[in-house]
């Protein structure tokens, strides 16, 4: 597995032990993590800290020619508002641990010229997988059902 993939899978662990939501992510810029995160919805109170949003938050302001650079890491599919976060700072390349759990926006993703790859990674698949098991109230409401 790609070394940026499994430190996207390092942030949600590092979640779940916060007794958050087990998602992660990397901005990966010229080969250099520039910001990580993980959902920190529960942690922190918030209703936008998403795994995407808290690795861009992370990586503080930027040029527009940096993000136009950059591939975004996330465990899992990105929901409605971090894809609306990746259309409006133009990153162009999203690679996604698991899109079985929650299938968010990639459609809408991939028309805009978005270039995604999901890899199906066990190691997500299983986190998720428990997670909404023994937390399902939660989950639902991170994905605001």
């Amino acid at each position: 597995m790609d070394e940026f993939m499994q430190a996207a899978i390092a942030e949600a662990q590092a979640g779940l032990a916060e007794g958050g939501i087990p998602i992660g992510s990397v901005l990966v810029h010229r080969g250099i993590i520039i910001g990580r995160g993980h959902n920190r919805r529960v942690q922190k109170g918030s209703t936008v800290l998403h795994g995407e949003m808290d690795a861009l938050e992370n990586a503080g302001r930027q040029p527009a020619s940096v993000y136009r650079e950059c591939v975004l890491y996330t465990t899992l599919s990105p929901c409605p508002m971090c894809s609306g976060a990746i259309l409006l700072y133009g990153i162009p390349r999203v690679v996604i641990g698991e899109n079985r759990s929650f299938l968010g926006e990639e459609a809408l993703l991939s028309s805009r010229g978005v270039a995604l790859e999901v890899l199906d990674d066990p190691t997500c698949i299983e986190l998720m997988r428990r997670f909404m098991a023994e937390k399902p109230a939660l989950w639902n409401e991170d994905i605001g059902e």
